[in-house]
């Protein structure tokens, strides 16, 4: 019997990187999918001692590009069973230093990407009916915490695309899973974009994605959303903090937001330079640190960088996957 199969858009490295590395370890023939051809080429290699393993550039902001790659994955390896899109991008800093192409990459790749990703293998999943789409959302997609308000703009777009489409689908024998984690050890912090004052913004935001913990073990991430995924589960909520927030904020909306304008105040202003809307990598924001502040903020990113090394996020890409 043929391997099932699946795409991952944003496969190439972090989080996306161990879904599809689980996917294969569960039998299935995995395509993956990302805008740079050098992360893809890595990625493979890292991957192909699992199973077997394709690549694709795509950029899941262009429609044409997304119609094409699961055309081509169809065409080659038969219909797409499951789909799971985790493309992304993290922009980081207050959001007077936010331009408007922030916003729109945001929600170009992290609703747009998903909407266009479902839409396309729909049509074919409906006919055979049976199928699965997971759509990795984030906790920033049911609270909005300040400096990273693009990012929950798509996020929050992103999570009511996928559980109305949950909806919709009802007993047609094809999912909608609408994935909601908290942060996870993926190394995203040296590929997140930095603006305003960019060496205090990756100060707090590169521990916070590193330390227990606030965050949890990327591989043990995955392994739970494919078994969502797979299982057609129309939710998956991966840690208790990820339950709480959306609880609180459900139950006392104004209270959560005050608690979080409180965070705001804790959190760096904008530089005031010239170039405060510019943005850089998370490694490129951390040599804005003076040397005491750098060692410290090296110590505490320790477990986020070694999972960087691990899951391809060392190479330097245009607009950064999760």
């Amino acid at each position: 019997m043929d391997a099932p199969v699946a795409v991952v858009a944003g496969g190439s490295r972090g989080l996306g990187l161990l879904i599809a590395r689980e996917l294969l370890d569960r039998g299935h023939h995995v395509t993956i999918c990302a805008r740079t051809r050098t992360d893809l080429d890595r990625a493979v290699g890292l991957l192909s001692a699992h199973g077997p393993v394709d690549s694709a550039v795509c950029d899941v902001r262009d429609p044409e590009q997304v119609a094409g790659l699961i055309a081509g994955v169809e065409e080659r390896h038969g219909p797409v069973e499951v789909l799971v899109t985790v493309a992304g991008v993290i922009q980081v800093g207050p959001v007077e230093s936010m331009t408007e192409e922030h916003f729109r990459d945001a929600v170009d790749t992290m609703l747009w990407g998903p909407v266009r990703l479902a839409r396309a293998v729909l049509p074919g999943m409906r006919e055979r009916g049976h199928g699965r789409i997971g759509t990795v959302t984030s906790v920033g997609g049911v609270i909005s915490p300040p400096h990273l308000v693009p990012y929950s703009v798509a996020k929050f777009g992103a999570v009511g695309f996928s559980e109305g489409l949950a909806a919709e689908l009802a007993g047609t024998g094809v999912t909608s899973t609408t994935i909601v984690p908290g942060l996870m050890r993926t190394g995203s912090h040296e590929r997140a974009r930095f603006t305003g004052n960019q060496g205090a913004e990756y100060a707090w935001f590169g521990p916070a994605a590193s330390l227990p913990p606030l965050t949890m073990s990327a591989e043990r991430a995955a392994r739970i959303m494919v078994d969502g995924v797979l299982a057609g589960r129309p939710r998956v909520e991966l840690t208790p903090l990820t339950r709480v927030a959306g609880r609180v904020h459900g139950l006392a909306p104004a209270t959560t937001v005050r608690l979080l304008g409180v965070v705001n105040r804790l959190l760096p202003s904008p530089s005031g330079d010239a170039d405060d809307e510019q943005d850089r990598a998370g490694r490129q924001a951390r040599r804005e640190l003076g040397r005491p502040a750098a060692v410290a903020v090296r110590t505490l990113t320790g477990l986020g960088s070694r999972a960087a090394r691990r899951y391809n996020q060392r190479g330097i890409s245009p607009a950064p996957d999760r």
